[in-house]
């Protein structure tokens, strides 16, 4: 049984190599809206998946060929609109390829699962690492299969946030999952839609109608402000992990008094937020920012069209001081979220997409937690013909928080962030203190910290 809390090395089985598209496919310049090439999103997002039966690799390379083919984009390189600004960004749809790599690991599924509820910065190496001197030399789409001792597989992708959301990038795996299993099919169930035209700016001068306040003004002063962001990153960062039952997100929702109905992500969303703020330590009346996405594809006034895969959501801003978050009580901080969702609307939008036309402004990190939602994406039902995935998942935490799907209770989520090391504990306290065994006559509601799945590293 392996025991280390480090994965053993990949060994590759061949070079990696370039999936081309199956057939020409069309060579073109790719326009990215304002909100597919802001700052903000220029990473590529790591998806880790865990299965219980390989699929030959071969298999995965045809389907790729073949998914390429309508997702030709991915097959592309990013590049500069004008070689003396990076500010505008566009796609060069050549046909390149998506980078495929082929390992082998000592290693079996149930051990990797094991490991895989306490993230690790080892699972680095079951992602190839293209040598590029910059984001845009990495290419759009990068996999990565590492065949497990006995029957196992771990699939890794990194897929260019600039080109596809959660929403898009689930989109496209599930298209190459359908073209895997159902490799006779031709068409897909839903069909890509590249352009993103429809995201222009409105006019000129653009018309920004909200102060936006998820966005600062960009500065070469070091000193203008406090940046809590910066400093946080400087410190050893660890992961923790935590589990929450439908039962628990229930018991969260009952201390807003007086009531108040929400979603799962409004009372999850605030009551992560809260924690995070009391394990900082911060002075009471500093201003803290919760950003996190809403998905936009049908609050416009004329929807995106079907199968968009590009960035179709804009971060909405629940801003608050400290004081005013630290309490029992989470009524005012739930309602804060909500009324910040509640203001993204089609003008909203616009504005948002008219406010990133000149590049003068920036995403404010400084004093904010940003909670991406990877849960009821879909992103867990990926299946490439040999069952749904045993584990699914981020390849390494980050100080960005994610809401993740738990796989076989559909109604329970995960939240990992990194916090610094010297506050984890305070962190994982607060996120839990709320579940103690709660005694009412014969009864009792067993929702206790000792049922939460916690992990840090």
């Amino acid at each position: 049984m392996f025991k280390s809390s480090e994965l053993p090395d990949c060994t590759y089985v061949n070079q990696p190599t370039l999936i081309t598209p199956k057939i020409p496919t069309p060579n073109h310049t790719l326009y990215l809206s304002n909100l597919d090439d802001q700052k903000f999103l220029r990473f590529s997002i790591k998806y880790l998946y865990l299965f219980r039966k390989s699929v030959p690799a071969e298999t995965l390379k045809i389907s790729l060929s073949r998914v390429l083919v309508e997702y030709y984009p991915l097959a592309g390189r990013l590049r500069k609109a004008d070689e003396s600004d990076d500010r505008k960004l566009e796609v060069h749809c050549n046909g390149e390829g998506a980078v495929f790599a082929e390992a082998a690991m000592d290693l079996s599924a149930d051990e990797f699962l094991e490991m895989a509820r306490k993230p690790n910065k080892s699972f680095r190496k079951l992602l190839y690492r293209v040598e590029a001197s910059g984001f845009l030399d990495v290419p759009p789409l990068i996999v990565q299969v590492t065949h497990l001792r006995g029957e196992g597989m771990i699939l890794c992708t990194a897929i260019n946030h600039c080109l596809c959301d959660g929403i898009g990038s689930s989109q496209f795996l599930h298209a190459w999952a359908h073209f895997t299993t159902q490799f006779n099919h031709t068409n897909l169930p839903i069909l890509p839609y590249h352009y993103r035209h429809v995201m222009k700016p409105g006019g000129n001068p653009q018309t920004v109608t909200f102060s936006h306040p998820v966005f600062t003004k960009i500065t070469h002063d070091p000193h203008n402000a406090l940046n809590l962001n910066k400093y946080l990153q400087s410190l050893p960062l660890v992961a923790s992990s935590t589990t929450f039952s439908s039962s628990q997100i229930l018991h969260l929702k009952r201390q807003c008094v007086p009531s108040v109905k929400c979603t799962t992500f409004e009372v999850l969303a605030s009551h992560t937020w809260r924690c995070w703020v009391k394990s900082l330590d911060l002075t009471r009346f500093i201003s803290v920012k919760l950003f996190f996405s809403v998905n936009i594809r049908k609050k416009l006034m004329n929807d995106m069209p079907d199968g968009y895969y590009g960035n179709g959501f804009v971060l909405a801003c629940a801003e608050a001081r400290v004081k005013d978050l630290i309490v029992p009580n989470l009524h005012d901080v739930v309602k804060s979220v909500q009324h910040a969702k509640s203001l993204v609307n089609d003008e909203y939008v616009q504005s948002t997409v008219d406010m990133l036309e000149d590049g003068s402004v920036a995403t404010d990190l400084s004093a904010s937690l940003v909670i991406s939602q990877w849960s009821k994406l879909g992103l867990e039902d990926v299946n490439f013909g040999q069952g749904k995935p045993m584990h699914m998942g981020p390849v390494v935490s980050d100080i960005y928080c994610l809401f993740l799907p738990v796989i076989g209770d559909f109604d329970a989520i995960t939240v990992l962030v990194s916090i610094p090391e010297s506050m984890i504990d305070k962190f994982e306290y607060y996120m839990t203190e709320a579940f103690e065994i709660v005694e009412n006559g014969d009864a009792k509601s067993k929702c206790g910290a000792e049922n939460l799945q916690m992990v840090c590293v």
